[in-house]
């Protein structure tokens, strides 16, 4: 029983920045990890990065280390992707997602995760 509310996206032109932020409520004491998932027109979705509800371990994908970076607010219950140097391969629909199991370790699985929010796209520009 969580309810997540995602904001954000837009459209910017190629080494932009945004904000993505997720907003829990619910069930948030359930929650493991928080992750961010994308999915591009024609592609098939795909785990972005993730924090653990605790805020004590996070995992972010190859592909956007470095200019990618997740945290947290838990008095807000939110949870953030702060994204630089956007590029156009980064355009995609952008999900949060809950996973609720109690785990060791983050899942890259998008199986994983039981409850999504609606997405948010994000367009970038060359």
């Amino acid at each position: 029983q969580v309810q997540l509310v995602e904001s954000g996206g837009g459209l910017v032109q190629a080494g932009g920045s945004l904000r993505l932020s997720c907003a829990a409520s619910g069930g948030t004491s359930n929650i493991y990890a928080m992750g961010w998932f994308r999915q591009a027109p024609g592609k098939e979705r795909e785990f972005v990065a993730a924090r653990t509800w605790s805020g004590t371990s996070s995992l972010i994908v190859d592909s956007v280390k470095g200019r990618f970076t997740i945290s947290s607010d838990n008095a807000k219950n939110t949870v953030y992707l702060q994204m630089f140097g956007l590029k156009p391969e980064d355009t995609a629909v952008y999900y949060c997602a809950a996973d609720v199991w109690r785990r060791t370790r983050i899942g890259t699985r998008s199986s994983l995760y039981a409850y999504w929010g609606q997405g948010t796209q994000v367009t970038v520009s060359s």
